[in-house]
């Protein structure tokens, strides 16, 4: 979406047009399809916690990703780092990680990707969610990230967090993964 404001329980957010309309214009493969948003959820789920932390005083810009094969997420991923280079601006990327596997194996399989990110690497991103059969959904926002993070001069990543639904629930016998890193300069 480039126009328009999102609604919550704590206010509106209005999206940032004339930055949403100069990424569309970087990129060949972005479209402007409102509907695309229609059944996913992860930036709904963010912006409560944006609104606690800036108040009224930020705009957004959604992106939803269909396609998120490597080039794909790369393509995008430059067209966000070109437009938002010279910006005050924060990315935001939503997946969750290992779905519905033993606690083990998922935070075997969560900490490949982990170190992937870490990295700064979206090319091993792909190889190990590939080549261990990882379930993650979002993989395509986290390779845009990676990607525009780079063009934007970032040099670190950490992880903040990692925990599975098994830490909260106590039942380890088929969790789903989470983390929550920091790309910085």
């Amino acid at each position: 979406m480039n126009q328009g404001t999102w609604r919550t329980p704590l206010g509106d957010v209005e999206i940032d047009t004339e930055t949403a309309s100069e990424i569309v214009s970087k990129s060949g493969l972005i479209d402007v399809d409102e509907s695309a948003h229609e059944y996913e959820h992860s930036i709904e789920v963010q912006l409560p916690f944006l609104q606690y932390i800036y108040g009224a005083s930020f705009k957004f810009i959604p992106i939803c990703f269909l396609m998120q094969d490597l080039d794909t997420c790369r393509e995008v991923g430059q067209a966000l780092g070109e437009a938002l280079k010279e910006k005050n601006a924060v990315i935001i990327a939503s997946t969750d990680l290992t779905h519905y596997e033993p606690q083990k194996r998922a935070v075997e399989k969560d900490k490949k990707v982990i170190d992937a990110v870490v990295k700064l690497d979206e090319e091993l991103l792909y190889s190990v969610l590939e080549s261990h059969n990882i379930s993650a959904c979002g993989y395509g926002p986290v390779a845009s990230l990676l990607t525009a993070a780079k063009r934007m001069g970032a040099n670190k990543a950490e992880l903040l967090r990692y925990a599975t639904s098994g830490d909260i629930t106590g039942d380890t016998s088929a969790v789903v993964g989470y983390a929550s890193l920091s790309v910085t300069r």
